[in-house]
């Protein structure tokens, strides 16, 4: 099975596309962690997609066309997978479409969760993440009591970068987050509705528990 997360950031794709993998056992590819693993190497083109990250704004087509080709041809990915945040844009779509259609393959299903934007603001504005084991968490789920270690690594500190392991991202701001729905309104929906045209798509509304939206999606898999 071949199938294709899309949504606003915030909504949920990464929660749901974890059950997803686990009751379908594809592979699970996220756009966002082969991002973070550049951004982490240190590299001039990881700085490069630091700084783009860090202002909202998206990767440049042609270089995220370039990570997700070689992604695609590992051999862990040919029985299914699941893509999670691609592709972002109209161009990125076409190129996808095209590539697809010259090595014989199709998309199953393609899902565009959704929420409102007040929901995502109050989501991401209360994210943290650990630069120790990259797992993203929300302070409200810790109540009143703030947390100063990990719970998933136990870390409280990244000794490689000699910091605290618990930190908001710079774009995890509410002005950032408005300005990155914006974003996925004006690009990334285009994207899906010219997926839409070759494969089948499905809408799911991505508010309730985790149980209530995972529901939904098992209905159209």
């Amino acid at each position: 099975m071949k199938l294709i997360i899309m949504g606003p950031p915030g909504v949920g794709k990464g929660t749901q596309s974890h059950g997803i993998v686990q009751d379908t056992g594809v592979v699970h590819i996220s756009t966002g962690d082969i991002l973070r693993m550049a951004i982490r190497s240190g590299s001039e083109l990881g700085l490069s997609i630091q700084d783009v990250m860090n202002a909202g704004d998206l990767i440049p087509d042609d270089l995220m066309m370039e990570v997700m080709k070689e992604r695609l041809s590992h051999d862990d990915v040919q029985e299914g997978y699941l893509l999670d945040g691609f592709p972002r844009t109209p161009a990125q779509a076409m190129s996808f479409v095209k590539i697809l259609d010259e090595i014989g393959q199709s998309v199953d299903r393609v899902l565009v969760m959704r929420a409102p934007a007040d929901e995502i603001v109050r989501r991401l504005a209360g994210r943290i993440t650990c630069r120790a084991c990259n797992e993203v968490m929300n302070l409200v789920g810790f109540g009143r009591v703030t947390p100063t270690f990990c719970p998933f690594c136990g870390n409280d500190k990244d000794e490689e970068r000699g910091k605290d392991a618990l930190y908001q991202r710079a774009d995890d701001t509410e002005a950032t987050i408005r300005h990155r729905l914006e974003v996925f309104r004006k690009k990334t929906l285009p994207a899906a509705w010219i997926l839409e045209e070759r494969y089948p798509l499905f809408e799911i509304d991505g508010l309730g528990t985790t149980a209530e939206v995972a529901q939904r999606i098992k209905s159209v898999l």
